[in-house]
């Protein structure tokens, strides 16, 4: 049967769970499948009120995929939740078809899109780690003891030693980051030194990050109507008004329940945004759940500890919506400090805003800094005073 099934074609599984954003969700692995160079060939959908334990889906819907298998002859099926490893594999065997998970499609784009040495390194330990808790209760197979060749230790099963093997990558591939890592920490010091301000561009997958990138500073970094079309992260300097300027990075794209092995992984290039002085939040202001994904990328923020840094909302595409009556195209806060822009990053309207507000945060910053010196040399000229007297 698999002989005839025809390539790079899958059939989508996804259950409304009564939370209110199945179509939305529902639309994004259908993105996210498209990212994958898949053709979606069915979507089966249903309503539970909790997962089935042993297949998720229960056995009617367990059914009816398999009827969906059979007319389009799909050879993947692709379930936008995350599975356990034992009902993966259940439901490998009832459908006689590659069943892979929301993650694991994740892990995959990344892993085609991954471009840098870093980037890949880091791709590869995400898949490693989601790897391990697959061969825990899924891969019974691996299970029974056979005769090994210079690999399988005394009385060591196969499973034994796949995890021993992998647990042995991961640690090299930490090495590796971290050593990568500490040469990050070194650069990102000689920035510190010179007080340029560090600004990374932030925000859902393919809102138009790397567009907004492009435009400020006028290069040409990878930018398309994907999703995780950008995972390595550029840095350029951007010049600014009157000689001022700022470090600028394009980050990777978020997305809702981002794999925890990938939060991870890619903490080290995630750790431009936690060092930055100002994150330029991006959001797609055509999408009716703008809000929600605003939502999602705060508490990523939160997770990787750059929830207290500065933001300023950058709602893009507005070249898609109507301009409204949102008067200049930006608003103050209560401070009087630029805390919300409207622009299309791909007509160029209204990208001034945003040099004008980096323009008034490095006025601000230069401001702190010399009222930070002139407390210092009053504790110093204190200090001399005391000393003075005795």
């Amino acid at each position: 049967m698999h002989e005839l099934k025809t390539a790079n074609t899958a059939i989508l599984v996804s259950l409304d769970f009564g939370s209110g954003t199945h179509d939305d969700r529902l639309q994004e692995l259908q993105q996210l499948a498209i990212s994958d160079k898949l053709q979606v060939l069915g979507v089966v959908e249903g309503k539970r009120s909790r997962p089935d334990p042993t297949t998720y889906v229960g056995s009617g819907k367990v059914e009816e995929i398999a009827q969906v298998i059979t007319q389009t002859q799909a050879s993947l099926i692709i379930f936008n939740h995350d599975l356990s490893s034992a009902q993966q594999r259940n439901l490998a065997l009832r459908l006689n078809c590659n069943v892979i998970d929301r993650t694991s499609l994740i892990l995959d784009i990344f892993a085609q899109r991954a471009k840098s040495y870093e980037g890949k390194l880091q791709v590869e330990l995400a898949q490693l780690e989601y790897l391990v808790t697959r061969l825990v209760r899924g891969w019974t197979h691996l299970e029974r003891q056979k005769g090994g060749i210079g690999l399988r230790g005394p009385g060591e099963t196969q499973l034994e030693t796949d995890r021993r093997l992998i647990r042995k990558r991961v640690k090299l591939l930490k090495e590796k980051l971290s050593t990568l890592q500490c040469q990050r920490n070194v650069q990102r010091r000689s920035r510190q030194r010179t007080k340029v301000l560090s600004v990374s561009i932030v925000g859902y997958t393919n809102v138009g990050k790397s567009t907004l990138f492009n435009k400020l500073a006028r290069v040409q970094s990878y930018a398309a109507d994907q999703l995780f079309a950008t995972l390595d992260t550029t840095t350029r300097k951007l010049y600014l008004t009157e000689g001022n300027s700022v470090v600028i990075s394009d980050t990777v794209g978020f997305i809702r329940e981002l794999p925890h092995t990938l939060v991870a992984a890619f903490r080290a290039t995630l750790e431009e945004t936690v060092q930055a002085d100002i994150l330029l939040h991006v959001i797609d202001a055509s999408n009716p759940t703008r809000d929600e994904k605003i939502e999602e990328v705060n508490k990523i923020l939160k997770e990787i500890g750059a929830d207290t840094i500065p933001q300023i909302l950058i709602f893009n595409k507005i070249d898609s919506i109507d301009s409204g009556t949102d008067g200049k195209g930006y608003v103050r806060d209560e401070y009087d400090r630029i805390s919300r822009i409207r622009l299309s990053a791909k007509t160029g309207d209204g990208i001034e805003f945003i040099r004008q507000a980096l323009t008034e945060a490095i006025a601000e910053n230069s401001k702190k800094l010399h009222e930070r010196s002139k407390d210092i040399k009053k504790v110093i000229g204190s200090c001399a005073t005391v000393q003075e007297l005795f």
